[in-house]
């Protein structure tokens, strides 16, 4: 009986056999693009215009925008957003409600010491840090302010715990300056919209500074922080709903 064997199919002639297999396997889809990996300045600039318009519609949706940090005066506020580094302000509003009724003041916080700070604030990550720090800044406010949150950028920023976003957001929302805080939400819509794309959030604040008219200065930065953190999203933005949808640069827009 004849042996049988089993012959490969052929393949085309002039078509060497490892890209005959590769023609046959079943193309990938290309993957999208990362926001790290668009280049701002590949996309088109905006124009005047257009960013007026972008800050027009923000404002025409809510006229009068509000952080979302609970507090009630300027100390109270620049002890919320240390508080809220690394922590959501849902987060960081449950454990100050309680706190701020007995501790409102740099000095009623000394009184309170660190000890039982902490136990207010135990459900704050890194809270053994941030009770050290609040203790502290309370301490430098009543001895180099006289118990008042300073004014200055430069003079928030020398408290402990407080850097260039918490000063400029006490700025702000305490004080009425134009300040623009960039936090995550801020860093990646200047990013990703190419308003103002940057590396750091220095370079995404300053870029932001240059190109908002200063009528909207004032409320820029929530505007941004709520578009970032309830439309423009990290994972899965939801273009459907945007307010600035048919002016974002973003290549990857799902509608």
């Amino acid at each position: 009986m004849a042996k049988i064997t089993h012959k490969p199919a052929p393949r085309k002639a002039g078509v060497p056999k490892k890209k005959a297999k590769a023609a046959a396997a079943k193309p990938k889809a290309p993957a999208k693009k990362s926001l790290k990996a668009i280049k701002p300045n590949s996309m088109k600039p905006w124009t005047p215009a257009e960013i007026r318009e972008v800050f027009s519609r923000f404002q025409q949706a809510n006229p009068e925008p509000r952080g979302e940090l609970e507090h009630v005066n300027p100390f109270t506020l620049l002890v919320a957003v240390v508080l809220s580094a690394q922590a959501t302000d849902a987060g960081v509003n449950k454990a100050t409600r309680e706190l701020f009724r007995v501790a409102d003041t740099p000095q009623k916080m000394l009184d309170l010491g660190e000890e039982r700070l902490r136990e207010y604030i135990k459900t704050i990550g890194l809270y053994r840090t941030k009770a050290r720090n609040v203790i502290a800044l309370s301490a430098k406010v009543l001895s180099d302010f006289g118990g008042e949150v300073p004014r200055t950028r430069a003079e928030i920023e020398s408290l402990p715990g407080a850097g260039r976003k918490t000063a400029n957001v006490v700025l702000n929302m305490a004080f009425g300056e134009h300040t623009m805080a960039v936090d995550t939400h801020v860093f990646r819509v200047g990013n990703r919209t190419a308003l103002a794309p940057g590396k750091t959030p220095l370079e995404v604040e300053l870029g932001l500074e240059r190109v908002i008219p200063s009528e909207f200065m004032l409320h820029a930065h929530h505007w941004l922080i709520l578009h970032g953190r309830y439309t423009c999203l990290a994972r899965k933005p939801r273009c459907e709903v945007c307010l600035i949808n048919d002016l974002c640069r973003w290549p990857e827009k799902t509608v």
